[in-house]
């Protein structure tokens, strides 16, 4: 039981089936017609060439949602080759824009590509008509790309490529990361009101009028320069007590935690988002995992089990649809299941 995969599925049921298998295809069809989704990451035409293809599938069930995910689509030159999170935030732009001029090309530090495929789909199976089903195709690469926002937007706009800029805001100054005393802080002074109030906050009201920093388009040009005197007034105090003084001043600002940190932090015990299981199979301890960070009606949602082993509720499933106990013995002897 990995660590991966005990982090992905708690909540959850597991039946294994052999799809090449003529017993395992009989039991994908049972499955299906007592489903809303079907969700599938193999290649494009894979489960064509089993006989379970979109067309097969919605005969079993007319109002079947067929969520197709790959690395670039069902059509399109690259559609056969086969992509991993870090192939993805390479090819998509996202690595050439992370890190700063002198560091980038990094990778995201957690697997982006892979979490944003699956919110899409997410997204795109919430959309579709439940009523008549459809067949939805899901590309990794197109949709990171769609997330890149701004990024991609002002160069359609504009023509300007976008480049590494570290913790520097594209847009503004002086958004962004700074130490302080103790610590480094993110500060999100977008507007002119928030400039001021910094300046104030900090003890540097004379930048309001210096000509430098006057105004908005000035201070992106002056951005070192006001960084460094931003930095020198920030060294009085930690960063934890700057957080605090620049909300009071209507100024965005927060620290800079590492995970552990993060997940310590008061405000996520207060909205539940950790969850735990004690001893789960598989696991040999006490097995804490990330809720979904949503609430419905200010209710958690609430994850009942812990992770299956795989196959754990195969007879139990294969009962459900319809299967006697003859019939499972028949597919295990077949190795469908």
């Amino acid at each position: 039981m990995g660590i991966s995969f005990l982090a992905q599925n708690t909540g959850k049921r597991s039946i294994t089936i052999n799809l090449k298998s003529r017993g395992g295809k009989d039991v994908l069809k049972r499955l299906v017609r007592k489903s809303n989704a079907l969700v599938k990451n193999f290649h494009p035409g894979i489960m064509d060439r089993l006989g379970l293809g979109y067309e097969t599938l919605r005969n079993e069930n007319s109002a079947l949602v067929y969520c197709a995910i790959s690395g670039f689509g069902q059509n399109g030159p690259l559609r056969n080759l086969s992509a991993c999170d870090q192939i993805i935030q390479g090819m998509s732009g996202v690595m050439s824009i992370t890190g700063s001029p002198n560091t980038a090309r990094l990778r995201v530090g957690f697997p982006i590509a892979d979490t944003i495929r699956g919110l899409t789909a997410a997204l795109a199976s919430a959309l579709a008509d439940r009523a008549k089903g459809c067949f939805i195709d899901v590309s990794m690469l197109e949709s990171v790309m769609a997330t890149m926002g701004w990024v991609i937007s002002n160069y359609l706009a504009t023509g300007r490529a976008p480049e590494p800029m570290g913790n520097d805001n594209f847009t503004a100054s002086p958004p962004g990361t700074f130490r302080t005393g103790e610590g480094s802080i993110n500060i999100a002074a977008n507007k002119q009101e928030q400039f001021e109030a910094l300046c104030r906050v900090v003890g540097r009201t004379h930048l309001v009028d210096d000509p430098r920093f006057a105004e908005r388009n000035v201070r992106l040009e002056n951005r070192a320069e006001l960084t460094e005197i931003l930095e020198n007034a920030l060294r009085a105090k930690p960063a934890a007590i700057w957080q605090n003084e620049l909300n009071a001043a209507g100024v965005p600002a927060g620290g800079v935690s590492n995970a552990p940190e993060a997940l310590a932090h008061p405000q996520i015990s207060k909205r539940g988002l950790i969850g735990c299981f004690d001893h789960p199979s598989g696991a040999g301890r006490e097995f804490r995992f990330v809720r979904p960070g949503v609430k419905l009606d200010s209710a958690q949602i609430e994850t009942r089990s812990p992770p299956p082993r795989l196959g754990e509720h195969t007879k139990r499933i294969l009962k459900e649809v319809g299967f006697s106990e003859l019939d499972i013995e028949a597919l295990r002897k077949e190795k469908a299941v």
